[in-house]
C-alpha cells in the first residue's frame, strides 16, 4: 500500500525547517535534492541523478538515502532500477528549503509551530490549549518555603557567595546531592525533594550570582543568553530563576512560553516562577541557620 512521503501538512513550517536541517550545508546533499526536484519529471533514476549532479554513484545513493530516510523523497523503481520520487509539497517549497539550508541564522529565525528563540526575543508557541498545563507560581505557593509567609520584605539583600546560597537551598530542601558548576550545565541546582501542593516534585533552579548587576534580562542569562532555554531541558516539574535584584518581565514571559512548550510536548503539568531580590531576602530572614 503506497504511503505518503510527508504527513498531510498540519505543520508545513516545521516540515520546511526539517528538510533544510537534513540537507544542511552539504553540497552533495544539496545537489541530489536539487536534481530530484528539478523540472517536471516526478521520478528520476539513480543514473539520471548521477548525470545531473556529476557525483559518483555511491554518493548519490548515500545522499538520496538520507533524504529518503527523512521522508523528503520516496524510494521506488523504474524498470528494476532504483529511483526517487519527489513530493509535491517539497517541490513547491524547494527554493525556501535550499535558502534556509545554506543560511544557519535564517533557519534559526524561521518561524515554526514550536520555536524557542535565544536572547531578548520572546519564545513563540502555538499549541492547542487542551494539550497545555503550565502554571506560574511564587515562593508563597511552595510548601518547602512555607516559613516565608510569616515575613515580608521591601529591600533586596546583599548578594552572598553563590555556592553558599546554593548550599542553603539544599539544606532547606533536605537535598544531600553534590552539584558541581561547569560551563554546560542545564541548571545550578536540581532536586527531587521540593514539596509543592503537598507533593514531591523535581525542581531545577537557575541561580544568578553577585557577578550580575542591574535588572535581570534574557541577555544576561549566560554568555549566549540561553540559560533559560537550557534550564527547561532539565527533567523537572518546577523551574525557578533566582536573582538578587529585580527580574524583568521578559524573563517571566520567556519561562512561560518554554513551560507551555514543555507541557505540550511531554503531556504533563509544568510549574515555573522567579525568586527576585525581595523574596530572596525573605528566605535569608526566615532560614538564617541554613546560610550561616
Amino acid at each position: 500500500m503506497p504511503i505518503e512521503v510527508s504527513d498531510v501538512r498540519s505543520n508545513p513550517q516545521d516540515q520546511i525547517a526539517h528538510a533544510a536541517r537534513v540537507i544542511g550545508r552539504s553540497e552533495d546533499c544539496r545537489k541530489v535534492f536539487s536534481a530530484i526536484y528539478q523540472g517536471k519529471k516526478r521520478i528520476k533514476t539513480v543514473t539520471e541523478i548521477v548525470k545531473l549532479t556529476s557525483l559518483p554513484r555511491i554518493r548519490v545513493l548515500q545522499e538520496a538515502g538520507k533524504l529518503c530516510n527523512n521522508h523528503i523523497v520516496k524510494k521506488t523503481k523504474i524498470e528494476n532500477e532504483l529511483a526517487y520520487e519527489k513530493d509535491p509539497f517539497y517541490t513547491q517549497n524547494k527554493k525556501t528549503i535550499l535558502r534556509l539550508a545554506g543560511d544557519r541564522k535564517a533557519l534559526e529565525r524561521f518561524p515554526t509551530k514550536i520555536s524557542p528563540r535565544i536572547g531578548e526575543i520572546t519564545v513563540t508557541i502555538s499549541l492547542p490549549k487542551k494539550m497545555v498545563d503550565a502554571k506560574q507560581i511564587t515562593i508563597d505557593d511552595i510548601d518547602s518555603f512555607a516559613k516565608v509567609k510569616d515575613v515580608t520584605s521591601n529591600q533586596n539583600p546583599l548578594p552572598i557567595n553563590e555556592k553558599e546560597f546554593k548550599d542553603g537551598l539544599q539544606k532547606i530542601l533536605g537535598e544531600q546531592g553534590t552539584f558541581q558548576d561547569w560551563g554546560g550545565e542545564l541548571d545550578d541546582l536540581f532536586s527531587t525533594r521540593l514539596i509543592l501542593g503537598g507533593e514531591r516534585k523535581n525542581v531545577a533552579f537557575g541561580l544568578k550570582g553577585k557577578g550580575t548587576t542591574g535588572i535581570l534580562t534574557p541577555k544576561k542569562m549566560g554568555k549566549r543568553g540561553d540559560q533559560v532555554q537550557r534550564l527547561f531541558r532539565a527533567p523537572a516539574d518546577v523551574f525557578i530563576i533566582q536573582y538578587w535584584g529585580q527580574i524583568d518581565e521578559s524573563i517571566i514571559e520567556q519561562m512561560k512560553q518554554l513551560a507551555i512548550a514543555k507541557s505540550g510536548l511531554e503531556g504533563r503539568k509544568i510549574y515555573y516562577g522567579v525568586i527576585d531580590g525581595q523574596d530572596t531576602m525573605r528566605i535569608l530572614t526566615v532560614y538564617p541557620e541554613c546560610f550561616s
